[in-house]
């Protein structure tokens, strides 16, 4: 049987990428730019995806491993290429947190995936949710799980089901191309394009067009690591800009009218780094060509050698955002851009949550998820309550939150009260609103700790301690597994990174390290900044609520008048955050 399975593997497998022509031997420093070093691999995961690009993995997918099992797939394939169609092994059970690092990648991984399936933008209609809920109920143990990024996760996805839920997928206008690897991953977009009355601009045209001419396109599947984009033409700048490799954020120039500011070479991770202005103006028919070109200096100039080094942030911060808007103009656009304006603060929150009226005077209601958890059983409920008042549009949010769109003003009583009664608040909660959660030691292999049934639990807990209390504007508290940072907690209030914890008694025990202060522009904030860590500010699991209780005490005890908790978190002295 195996002799048949590789014989059939190489049958479909495509013939090698080319590598480049012979190059002249690299000084010693090479970074492994392609425009400046050649295209010779630097190491496995180049050699990978120079032998072999991604995208063709899904031919292999269909004809062999789904018809054969997982012991018949590549392990080349399992472990790098599957990514390319949104695939991962997912951990198996029973592992605690303290063997993470001490197992090897095989050890850890199960004979079922993660699939991640792309949103761009956020957009889902009636037809897609039931789709996704049966597809959830069918082949994911019920698992469907939001992200920060727009995305759903589904888990315990078998090899030989996948041909069939891409076929339900695609045959309702969804994909999981890309969703993961060393390409442009899901593209943040507004989760109000098109509908808030405050809107500066719709990029819902951009974002489709880009994705139709460029996701699943050769040219662009094969970039140093991976590329995540933000666009949003709404003035709270609700797509987390700050933190993503190329965002456009709406502004209005004063002589060109409303367009978009470019950001670029913003990431978090183990070495975080925000994204910087290069001072230019792109209109609205520019957007397109702009990413294009922003993404091909990534892939001509990114740095291959080192996988810790091929973020474009390190690009941007060997190069500045001079240099890289000159090679921009000069070597991919052809023209140069207007200078313009950066965005003005926001002022109204960015997370939507509430009810908003719509420019067409219909509503949408902004409904908190508590840590992104969700299920097929749940989007089944939801589409239920959508059709029986003869709605159609749900758009996902970069902050794990699920707005329902063109509700009528007579109906907003009922619908708020009924998805109130599926867990689906529309109030401005003490926490329940501002926490956040990526996918833990349940399913992801990295992770150290549990993250979603412990935000769930803290939650509940939190709002019944501190319910004598009212604060002055929401306290973000964000559950990272990882030091990998997936929860954004170097730009939370309270970020918690999982790590293991020793006790005075000297037992070890899931925990994690604390930063405070963090937090991305809003309207409580004029500027991104990173959280404080305070050295040997760590908190067990099993603690969590009462040092997140006491932390909020003290703030509330000790601010001034209009003092932020980031305000706070940064000013007092270490005694006050231990």
């Amino acid at each position: 049987m195996e002799a048949i399975v590789s014989a059939q593997v190489d049958e479909v497998r495509q013939s090698p990428g080319s590598r480049g022509s012979a190059r002249p031997s690299r000084s010693k420093k090479s970074n492994g730019q392609w425009k400046v070093d050649g295209s010779e691999p630097l190491n496995k995961n180049e050699v990978d995806k120079a032998e072999d690009n991604g995208l063709n993995v899904r031919t292999r997918i269909e004809e062999v491993y789904s018809k054969h099992g997982f012991a018949s797939i590549d392990p080349d394939d399992l472990h790098g290429r599957f990514r390319w169609w949104g695939l991962y092994t997912q951990r198996k059970p029973g592992i605690d947190g303290g063997r993470t690092a001490k197992l090897e990648p095989h050890e850890l991984e199960d004979e079922y995936f993660m699939m991640r399936i792309r949103t761009d933008g956020g957009r889902l209609n009636l037809e897609q949710l039931r789709t996704i809920a049966q597809i959830a109920d069918d082949f994911a143990n019920g698992s469907a799980d939001l992200t920060d990024r727009q995305n759903i996760q589904l888990h315990w996805v078998e090899i030989e089901n996948v041909p069939e839920i891409w076929r339900r997928l695609e045959a309702v206008g969804m994909q999981t191309t890309e969703a993961c690897g060393d390409v442009p991953r899901g593209f943040l977009g507004s989760p109000v394009a098109g509908i808030a009355a405050d809107e500066l601009i719709d990029p819902t045209p951009a974002i489709e067009e880009i994705t139709r001419r460029y996701i699943g396109d050769p040219s662009l599947s094969n970039l140093p690591r991976k590329y995540k984009t933000a666009i949003t033409g709404h003035p709270s700048q609700d797509v987390v800009h700050e933190i993503n490799d190329c965002s456009l954020v709406a502004v209005e120039h004063p002589d060109h009218g409303v367009g978009y500011d470019l950001w670029v070479g913003g990431a978090l991770s183990v070495v975080p780094r925000f994204a910087e202005r290069l001072g230019a103006w792109v209109a609205p028919d520019q957007v397109v060509d702009v990413w294009l070109g922003v993404t091909e200096i990534f892939r001509d100039y990114g740095y291959r050698r080192l996988r810790n080094k091929a973020r474009m942030k390190f690009l941007l911060a060997d190069w500045g955002p001079e240099k890289l808007r000159d090679v921009l103009e000069t070597e991919y656009l052809g023209y140069r851009l207007a200078d313009g304006p950066a965005p003005p603060k926001p002022m109204v929150a960015g997370d939507h949550v509430g009810v908003h009226r719509q420019k067409d005077g219909k509503h949408f209601i902004g409904t908190t998820l508590v840590a992104g958890r969700a299920s097929g059983s749940l989007f089944h409920q939801i589409a239920d309550l959508v059709e029986e008042y003869g709605l159609d549009r749900i758009r996902l949010t970069p902050h794990q939150k699920i707005l329902v769109l063109d509700v009528d003003e007579s109906d907003l009583d009922d619908v708020v009260a009924r998805l109130d009664g599926l867990g689906l608040s529309s109030r401005k909660d003490l926490f329940r609103r501002s926490v956040m959660a990526c996918t833990g030691i349940e399913y992801c292999k990295l992770a150290i700790v549990e993250t979603k049934q412990t935000a769930i639990d803290a939650v509940n807990r939190l709002e019944e301690r501190l319910a004598d209390i009212d604060l002055p504007h929401p306290i973000s508290l964000h559950l990272n597994g990882c030091p990998n940072s997936c929860a954004r907690i170097q730009t939370a209030d309270i970020g918690l990174k999982g790590q293991i914890v020793t006790t005075d008694d000297g037992e070890q025990v899931p925990g994690f390290q604390v930063h405070v202060g963090g937090g991305l522009a809003s309207k409580d904030r004029d500027e991104a900044g990173l959280g404080r860590t305070v050295r040997g500010l760590k908190v067990t699991v099993d603690g969590l609520e009462e040092y997140v209780e006491k932390l909020v005490r003290r703030f509330l005890d000790g601010r001034s008048e209009t003092e932020t908790f980031s305000q706070w978190a940064h000013r007092v002295e270490d005694e006050e955050l231990v």
